[in-house]
Order: C-alpha cells, then structure tokens, then sequence
C-alpha cells in the first residue's frame, strides 16, 4: 500500500486559504497606517530592568506615531523614556519614578491617507502590598464557642495566596471545625482547648511579584467549661448582615465558587443544590469538606439560584445565591479591510455580542464618524456602507464595542487605488514536482481594478485548457496528475483595465519515489530475530533529501531504535531480537523526499506456542473408556495440529504424567481407552508449529475396576553361571499392565520334545533358578501373569538352553603352509559337537617366537591370540617375524570359555626384505665428490648380502635427472665415496639394504656439491655448547677440514648463517691452543677465516634467493621418493594428491633387478567385522588380537608396515 503525500501541495493550500479572506497591498502601493504589533496589559515589576511598550505599524508613506495617556496627549519627549526609530515603541526605565506613568495608554499611526489606533494599553505599577502595623488585642473564648481570626491581607497584584500558619511555619490544619475563607479569615465552629495558641500568623504571597507578607501573630486562649452546650447551626459565611440571599455576577469561562460556613454544636455538615435544577455534572466540585461548590468555565445555563444547607440533630440554616452570568464584548463580525478602486462599492459590518449587549461606536482615522461625513455614506449602528467609492474615501475606520466588562476595538482599512497588476512572484521561478503529483506555479499579484489572470506554455503560445489544469485566485496555477511531458517553461499574464504583466515559471517533472518492505507480511516465531528491509528508489535529484523512517501501528520508532539495543534501526534495516507478541502488528516504512514522500507496510505475525486447553471435562464413565472434552487456548496465530492427551495414575510412580493418545487438532473431544484397577487423572497439551503449549488444568479423577492380566510377561530368557543351571529371567509387568491386587507369576517347563508334565513353580518377582540333568538341554518354558481376579491369557512356549560347560577336547592340527616371510596358514581337524557343551563360537589360535634363525637367540614366551569365529577349520596368521622359528597351539571356545591347547606346532618363517638403514648422513662433499655413511637396520629379517645406492639431480625446479645405482656387495661397509658428480649441484640420495629375497625400503638424503675452488668439508651435525667448557677437536683424517656450527637456540632456518670455520691439519695441532693468540700465524690465519666466513655467507644468501622457499609438501612433489612413489603407484590405487604437481622428467622404476617384497601384506585383510576379507583360502580370516600373555612386551613386528586389529 502506498500513501502519497505532497508537502507543497499543503503549503499552497494555505497561502490559497490566505490570499481568499485577505488581499495584501505591496509595500510600494500608497496605502493607510496598518497597526501589526501593540502591547497587551503591561505589569512593571520591581525586578524588571526596563518596561517595553509597543506599538509598530505599516503603511505608505511611513506612518507617523502619537500616543494618548489616559485619553490625554502623551509627550513623547519626555528625557524619562526612550523611544524606538521607526516604530511607536517606547521605553521606561526602572529608575524609580514609574509611578507616574501608570495608567492606559493608546497608539495612533498616520500618514496624509489615514490614522489606525491601537487598543487601550493598561500600564501597571503595582505598590509593595504591606500588613499594617498595628497592636492585636488577645483573644479569649469559652470552649464549645465559635470564633473568627481576620487577616485583612492587604492590596496587590494578583494572585493572591492566603496561608495560616504558627510562628515555627507549620500550617494551621483545617477540618470540617475550622475553614479558611476566600478572603482569608479563619472560621471556627466550635472551639476546643486544643485550638489555644499565641502564634496564629496570616500570610499572603504574591507569586508575579515573588513577595510574602505576614501579619502580626494573633493570640488565641480558649478557657476550658464544664457544661458546653450544643446548638444549631448558624451561618457565619455568608455573614449574618448579608441576610438569607446574596447576588453574584461571574463572568462566563471563568470559574465560580460559592462558600458557606455554619457554627454549631455539633459541627454542622454543608450540602449544596441548584434550585430548579442539577448541579452542572463533570464542571462541579465540592472542596474544604463541603463548604465551598466550585464550578469551573461557567457558561451562561450555569445563572440561577444555588442553595447552601448547614445542619446537625438540632436544626438547619440556609442562604441563597443569586448567580449572575455575564460576558465582555467578543466580535462576531468583524470589519475586514478592503481595496477598492474608483467607482466601486462597499460595506464594513461591525458586530458584537456580550453581558450586558455591547454598545457600539463607529470612528474614522480615531475620529467620530459624525466629523468625518462623505457623499453616499449610509452609517447605521452596526454598518457603514460605501457607494461610488473616490481616492478621497481612503481612510481607517475603527468600531468600538464596549460594556461594563470591557472594549475591544477594530481597525477596517479602506484604500481606493487604481494601480497596473504587480506581480509579485519572482520571474523565472523554478517549479518541481513528482509523476502523478500536483504542481503549484505561483502568480501572486496584487490589482485594482480586478485583474484577468491566464497561464500558457511559452512554446505553445495559447491559453492552458482542460480539467487538470485550474487557476486560482491569487494567480496560482494547478496541474494534476502531472505527466512527464508537462515539463518546461510557462507564461502567466495577468491583466485590468489599466494595463497588464507577465512572469515566467519553469517546471521540472521528477520520477515518483518507489518503496518496499520485505519480507512480506512474515509469521516469526516468539523469541526469534525479526529483520525487515526497506528497499526505495527515488529519483537522482531527490536522493540527497530522502529520508526513511519506521514506525509500528502508527507509532514513530526511535530514530536509532531502543536503548536497550533490542530493537535496533539502522536506515532501511530494522532488527528486532526476542521479539515478544507485544512486537506483532503493523510496520510501516515511510520515505520523505522534498517533494513526494510514499509508504509500505508488512504486517508481523508473531507465532508462540499456544495456550493451554481449558475446561476438562469427562462424561461416558465405563470401565474401559471414558470420553474427555476440553476448550481450546488462543494459538497464537499458528493452528493447532494435533492435542496430546496425558494421564497420570501409575501407583508405582505418582506424579508421573504419561502420554494416553494423539488426537488432530480440529477436535475437541476424544475416548480414551483405560486399563482396570487405575485411578486417572488426565490433562492435554495443544501443538502447533512452534512447540507445545503447557499442560492444561487436570480434570477431575475417574477410577476403574479390577481385572484378570490381559497380557503375560514378554523378553523372557535364561542366564547360567554354571554347568546345567537355568536362571530363567523376563520383563514384568508395569503397573499398569496389572490389572489388579496380587501379581503373581507362574513358570512352566519341561525337556523339548520330552513326553514328560510340565514342571512349574509360582513366584512374586521376575527371575527363577532351576537345576536341570543335563548340560546344554533345550527346554520349553512358558510364564503367565496372574492376581487375585484370575489368570493372563495362555503363554506363548520359549525355547531356552541349560547351563554350559568348557570344551573338553583339542582340535589336531593338520599343518602350518609358510606363504610368506610374514604370513602362515593353519590348518586344523574341527572337535565333535558332543565335545563342546555348548554353543560353538569359534577356535583360537595362539603362537609365539622361540628364536631367531639369524643369530639363533632364543626369544622369551610372548603368546599372541587370533580368533576364529564359526565352525571353520582353517586360518591365516599375520605379522610374523621373518627368519625365525615359532611355536603354534589350536583350542576350540564356547560362551563359557576356551577348551585345551592341542599339542604345539613348530614351524620356521623364511628369509625377508631388511628394513630401512637407521640412518643415511652425508659426511663429506666436494665439487664432484660425495662421502655417505649409514646405519644397520634394526631389523634384517635375513642375511644381509649388501647395499642398493641410488641417486639423482635435483634442482628447485620441477625437472629431476636420471636415477644412477650402485649395488654396494660388502655388507659390513658402513660408508661409500661418490664421484664423477657435478659441481654445485643438488643431489638426493636413497639407500636400501638387501638380503637373497630382495631390498627394503629406502631411506633418503639431499645435499650439494661444492663450486669450482672450494675446499671440501665435512659436516658435522651435532652444534657445540658455547657454555660448555672448550676441547681441542680431534681430527679424525690428518689433513681433514672440519665446519663447527656455533649454533644460538630457537634461530631455525637461519642457523647456517652463523657459522665459523676452523681448519684443523691433524692431530699434531692439537696443542696449538695453548697461548695460540700470541702467535703472528694465528692472526693471519683468522683473518684468512673471517674472509672465508663473509664468501660463504654472500653465497648461502644468493643460493636461498635463486632457490626460493618452499614447503615440505612442494619437496616432497619436487624429489619423490621413488620407492613412495612406486607403493603410491602400484599398491594403492586409490589414493591421489590434489597438490600433486606434473614432472617433466619421467623417474624409471627402482624396482630393476629386485624381487618383490614379501612383506607387503597387510593386517587389516585378516581382521574380523568390519575389515578386509581374506579370499585365498575361500573362507573368512580371523580377527587378530593383540593380547599377549604372562606379562610379555608389544613386540616390534616386521619391517612391514602394521595396522590396528579388531579382537
């Protein structure tokens, strides 16, 4: 919905309004005196500085001022004042001689064509109100007698304020016994020795003039009586003079108030009525415990008789007031000024209404009319008219109306011209407006005679027509519903009999603002976030001036939004978090532009979960049903989709509330199915879209009768802990599936498909033990409820087995079948079912190693455990060491346990691949030599037989060179020399040991060869503690140069840089650092170090910075390891790297003369459940369990790689 406002269309409708009760003649036109600013009633206050009477006028020419005190000319020369330029404003100064100008005062303006006056201007210098001074007599009254204290507050300007009070400032409390009057006086009715006091002080405030004022203290003893007697009331206020009527004029919209006050004893009760009628209802009061009745804005219906009625037990006085409504002088027509030109005619109406009637005065330019007489003038008491108007007629007319209350004056100007059109509208005015909107081009001018106004647009030359187009009388022109081809320049002429003008306006037609809020009319739930957008287009001209606003069911939000920062504006996003349902309602997004603004909306539905149901009520009572009703709650606009009804009755758990039933959320009213010997209780839970609403009131209880079981126990089953044991077990019935007093339950069994009775035994809880013959013996049991109404239907019979014993037989075993270094299979004849007593789960192998074939050391007994479930008599074992001799039992396990081990099985696993060397180090480097050593692998798995050396170019591209192999035959060699290498190069190096079945994986190292003139060096990875204590460095090759890294902690990568070099030349130089510094050698030779030290720096600098850096990843992806590279290939087909980048060079195989590695298996391919399966043998592989016995250790296993087994 848009709502389409144009803030300029409201502007002009008010200057339309103007200019239709008014015509304003230019500044530049001769005109008469035109009083716009005077003085009102006029209060010199002491604390005043100065007092300012005003008095501005217009007119041309410039109006001359005068002024007239107290009907008699006021001298504006007077030093004492100041008068303003220009204007009849004069000032007085607060010196202290301003009682003198104290009195009414009244303004003339004139020029050569008339005079305006002002209205009377009272100018009041109130005196400083003073208490007189004067002596008070004591006052002594007997106790029970009235008495009246005067205050007499003394003269000032109004408001007045009267207070009683004792000399510590504490007012004088007032009841229905003592009151204090409109004139101040303080009544009482009856006194009471309470009341005597030597320190009753009047006070009087004047507010305007910031003073209070207090009389001398009054003394008041009251003298204790014996014998007070009551009487009747007897009026003080009105006094007793006045006599039982009184009169009082009010003057209408002020506010009357009337009081009575009676002595008496008893205290008299004041009541009030208006004789003949009702008191006016809602404008009516009764204050000071009755004695006074205040009407306020009384009007004239409120006039007539009011009675006040003072009375106790003994009697009544009474007293009339005669109420007077009257009223000042108000206009009901006022003379308008008017402009006329020659020839024409006119009339002024003056009239006025009042109480009394307001007697009427007509004056010309402050004049009588009577002196100022004109031909054709009729002047009646309330009119003068004008026929045949001429120049010479101009001048100010004044009416005066007046009555007792007051005068109220009107000046009338009437201006006889005959000017050409003056427009006053600026020429070339710009104009702008929205598609579809109004335009206003303004024309305003001022003409007389009447002038003809007519618009066109320039090009078109021809006058405007049609009905969206309408000219106004002040010249205004309006097109509707503008389009944009109502752009452009147009021309309004206006034109009287003296001649005629033009002006020309410029319209520019602007795109209409859009707007939208979204979402839609959303549905949130409560306690959710609320986000509304406000989307608006708006035209590029007017986009500096838009302004978005939001606001709730016609309530403006905050420009920023809450405080608490629940509710948070942010332009055209509004975000309200935990919104409540006080947040549901309409939104509305509002767009201010200069000249157009629109409005969108969304209403908001806040979801909630809904009330509870109400009003339960059961009714169809029998034993197996009953039907519940039930009100629904508010849903909080989301449907009820469905009601849960609940009971609670469960005597094993009271309290406990349990679902009954689900019922759609249409109904109102569902039957409930109930189980015997229950006394119920229910309530329902309403569901919508949000969630559940809170449980309803519960209904009233409804009790069922007892029954025989309906149902028998179910899940029954049998434990044993010993051989021929059955411990039958089953689920009992719940409370409520009892159906009556005294559950019990009878079990039934006898041997299956024996032709024997049924064997039973009756109990009160949910388990019985029974010893049968047999172990392992099929039996059926059967187990029925029963209570003291009867029995549960007929049981079901189940099948359960007596107790278990262990297997007491060992399987044989037929042979262990060598597959590999690593893996063996067992082969084993099955144990007859008789031998089980049980259940068969499955057979158990267990091995261990007794020695290694390598160095025949015996190996102490670590038995591992493999599994086998099933009836089976075969099985795969993994993970064996290679080389080595083992020992090997088979046992057959039921659910009770494991039988005997048969007889060991000796068997002999062959010759494997080695594991990698422990370590490969290059320990010397030249510019085409390279010296490695390495290290044993921990684990041969067979006679070594030697070394497979390889290695190839690397460089920090993505090329590698071509794989060279040395195949190293001397086993005990722990180190080999390269040569024949590239200088400054980059090698990587992989070593593999081997034995007669092949080589293991390889271990790898990287390193550069030296450039051209560099000597070779030998590194040395251990760093030297600078704190340790210094030792001369043993040179293990005379001659030999050795690089000591003097490394700092934590520097990582940059640790190269901080080397020093220390060339040593055999052992002979061991003792040169004794006193070394001393000799001339050493200094140049340290020079020689330090030069050294800055070429090795320059080149590790310039080597990192052509090399770049780059991650182990990007390593890895540059220089494969082949071997890796070769498993990556061919034994894991599946796996890919997404980082994996192409190679230029192509790496051939490393597998060239070698055989294939036997320990290649992997043990997930002989778990159980959920791994790999084994299909060699046709048949499943048993899980492996990594169990050892008798305290043993985890073994290392083989060089092949291992994976975690299921047991």
């Amino acid at each position: 919905m848009e709502i389409l406002l144009s803030g300029r269309r409201l502007l002009i409708l008010v200057i339309l309004l103007k200019f239709s009760t008014a015509i304003e003649i230019p500044p530049s036109v001769q005109q008469v005196p035109t009083i716009i600013k005077q003085s009102k009633v006029q209060v010199a206050f002491p604390f005043d500085e100065y007092f300012q009477i005003e008095c501005e006028a217009k007119g041309n020419p410039d109006p001359i001022f005068t002024w007239t005190k107290d009907d008699k000319i006021f001298d504006l020369s007077d030093p004492r004042i100041i008068i303003s330029n220009n204007s009849g404003t004069f000032k007085i100064p607060n010196e202290g001689h301003i009682s003198h100008f104290q009195g009414k005062y009244r303004c003339f303006a004139s020029n050569k064509l008339g005079m305006a006056m002002s209205e009377e201007i009272e100018f009041i210098v109130p005196s400083v109100p003073k208490f007189p001074k004067e002596k008070i007599d004591p006052l002594e009254v007997e106790e029970g007698d009235p008495i009246v204290l005067p205050c007499n507050p003394p003269k000032g300007l109004p408001p007045l304020h009267i207070y009683w009070m004792n000399i510590e400032l504490e007012h004088i409390e007032q009841d229905e016994r003592v009151y204090m009057s409109q004139k101040g006086d303080l009544y009482f009715a009856n006194v009471e020795e309470k009341d005597s006091r030597n320190d009753y002080c009047c006070f009087a405030a004047f507010p305007r003039l910031r003073t209070i004022v207090q009389k001398m203290p009054m003394k008041l003893t009251v003298n204790s009586s014996n014998s007070i007697k009551q009487r009747k009331p007897r009026l003080l206020l009105p006094p007793m003079e006045s006599g039982s009527e009184s009169s009082m004029i009010i003057r209408k919209g002020e506010t009357l108030l009337l009081e009575c006050f009676a002595e008496g004893l008893p205290t008299p009760q004041v009541d009030w009525n208006k004789m003949g009628g009702d008191l006016p209802k809602g404008r009516e009061t009764k204050e000071n415990y009755g004695k006074t009745l205040k009407i306020e804005n009384v009007s004239y219906p409120d006039k007539g008789n009011y009675r006040c009625t003072a009375s106790n037990f003994l009697g009544t006085a009474t007293h009339d007031f005669h109420v007077i409504v009257e009223e000042p002088p108000h206009w009901t027509k006022k003379p308008q000024s008017g402009v006329y030109s020659t020839g024409s005619s006119g009339i002024l109406l003056c009239e006025a209404e009042g109480e009394p009637q307001p007697t009427i005065k007509w004056r010309v330019n402050g004049s009588p009319i009577d002196n100022h007489p004109f031909a054709g003038d009729v002047v009646f008491p309330r009119e003068i008219s004008f026929t045949n108007l001429q120049p010479n007629h101009t001048a100010v007319y004044q009416c005066e109306a007046s009555n007792v209350h007051g005068t109220i004056l009107a000046n009338a100007n009437i201006d006889v011209v005959d000017v050409r059109p003056l427009i006053q509208t600026e020429d070339e005015e710009d104009y702008a407006t929205v598609v579809g909107y109004s335009a206003f081009l303004h024309c305003e001018f001022f003409a007389s005679p009447e002038a003809i106004v007519s618009w066109q647009k320039v090009e078109e030359a021809k006058p405007l027509e049609g009905r969206r187009y309408h000219i106004h009388e002040n010249g205004t022109l309006q097109i509707n519903r503008t389009t944009e081809e109502d752009a452009g320049s147009y021309s309004c002429w206006v034109e009287n009999a003296i001649g005629k003008t033009a002006v020309t306006a410029n319209l520019d037609i602007r795109n209409a603002t859009k707007l939208t809020v979204l979402p839609k009319n959303p549905r949130i739930p409560k306690s959710h976030i609320l986000e509304l957008h406000c989307e608006s287009n708006c035209d590029s001209h007017l986009k500096h001036s838009l302004k978005l606003s939001w606001s709730k069911d016609g309530g403006a939000f905050e420009i920023n939004g809450t405080d608490d920062g629940r509710i948070i504006i942010d332009g055209a996003n509004l975000t309200i978090s935990n919104i409540t349902l006080e947040d549901q309602g309409i939104y509305s997004c509002s767009a201010q532009t200069a000249l157009d603004s629109v409005a969108d909306i969304t209403q908001v539905i806040v979801l909630d979960v809904p009330d509870p149901p109400e009003n339960l009520h059961l009714s169809e009572r029998q034993n197996r049903s009953v039907r519940l009703t039930w009100d629904a709650g508010d849903n909080h606009n989301s449907n009820i989709s469905e009601y849960i009804v609940e009971f609670e009755g469960n005597k094993e758990e009271p309290g406990r509330w349990e679902k009954l039933t689900r019922v759609q959320g249409k109904a109102r009213t569902v039957m409930l199915p109930l189980a015997p010997y229950v006394r119920y209780q229910f309530r329902v839970i309403a569901v919508n879209e949000v969630g559940r609403s809170q449980p309803s009131q519960p209904s009233e209880h409804h009790e069922t009768p007892p029954a025989a079981p309906d149902r028998n126990p179910q899940n029954i089953k049998v434990q044993a802990s010993q051989p021929k044991e059955m411990i039958i077990k089953w689920e009992p019935l719940k409370a409520m599936e009892q159906n009556g007093p005294g559950l019990e339950y009878r079990v039934s069994w006898k041997p299956q498909g024996a032709p024997v009775e049924w064997e039973e035994e009756t109990v009160t809880n949910h388990t019985l033990r029974v010893m049968t013959p047999t172990v392992y013996a099929p039996y059926d049991v059967q187990v029925q409820a029963i209570n003291h109404l009867g029995s549960g239907p007929e049981p079901q019979s189940v099948t359960l087995y007596s107790g278990e014993d262990y297997p007491d037989t060992a399987p044989v075993i037929h042979g262990v079948d060598v597959i590999n270094s690593t893996l063996v299979k067992v082969t084993w004849s099955t144990i007859p079912k008789d031998r089980v007593h049980g259940r068969l789960k499955g057979y158990q192998i267990n091995w261990w190693k007794t020695k290694s074939l390598l160095d025949g050391r015996t190996h102490p007994k670590e038995v591992n455990i493999l599994r086998f479930s099933g009836q089976r008599n075969s099985g795969m074992v993994p993970s064996l060491d290679a080389f080595s001799e083992f020992h090997l039992t088979v046992l057959a396990y039921n659910s009770k346990g494991a039988g005997p081990e048969s007889e060991p099985y000796i068997f002999q696993t062959p010759e494997g691949v080695p594991e990698q060397p422990t370590f490969l180090k290059v320990i010397k480097v030249d510019k085409d030599t390279a010296t490695l050593s390495w290290g044993l692998p921990n684990k041969l798995n067979g006679n070594l037989t030697g070394y497979l050396l390889q290695y190839q170019i690397i460089n920090d591209t993505y090329e590698i060179g071509e794989l060279n192999d040395i195949n190293i035959t001397t086993p005990s060699e722990p180190s080999w020399r390269l040569s024949n290498l590239n200088a400054t190069t980059k090698y990587k190096f992989y070593l593999r040991a081997c034995t007669s079945k092949g080589c293991g994986k390889p271990i790898t190292e990287e390193s550069s060869t030296l450039g051209e003139g560099s000597k070779g060096i030998r590194k040395i990875s251990e760093g030297v503690n600078l704190t340790q204590k210094t030792h001369p460095i043993e040179v293990f090759e005379p001659g030999a140069e050795h690089i000591v890294r003097l490394m700092t902690k934590n520097w990582g990568d940059n640790d190269s840089i901080f080397q020093d070099v220390i060339e040593t030349r055999g052992r002979e130089y061991a003792g040169l650092y004794d006193d070394i510094s001393t000799q001339g050698w050493f200094i140049g030779l340290m020079c020689a170090i330090a030069l050294l030290t800055l070429v090795l720096l320059t080149v590790c600098f310039v080597k990192r910075n052509r090399g770049g850096k780059y991650s182990v990843k990007e390593k890895e992806d540059l220089h494969p390891d082949p071997e890796v590279q070769s498993v990556k290939d061919e034994t894991f087909g599946e796996y890919s790297d997404s980082d994996e980048k192409p190679l230029k060079g192509s790496l051939r195989s490393l597998n060239r003369n070698m055989q294939p590695t036997e320990s290649a298996d992997s043990l997930v391919e002989y778990g159980e459940g959920d791994h790999g399966l084994f299909n060699e043998d046709g048949s499943f592989i048993g899980a492996y369990v990594g169990s050892k016995e008798k305290g043993s250790v985890e073994s290392n296993g083989s060089s092949t790689a291992t994976f975690p087994l299921r047991a």
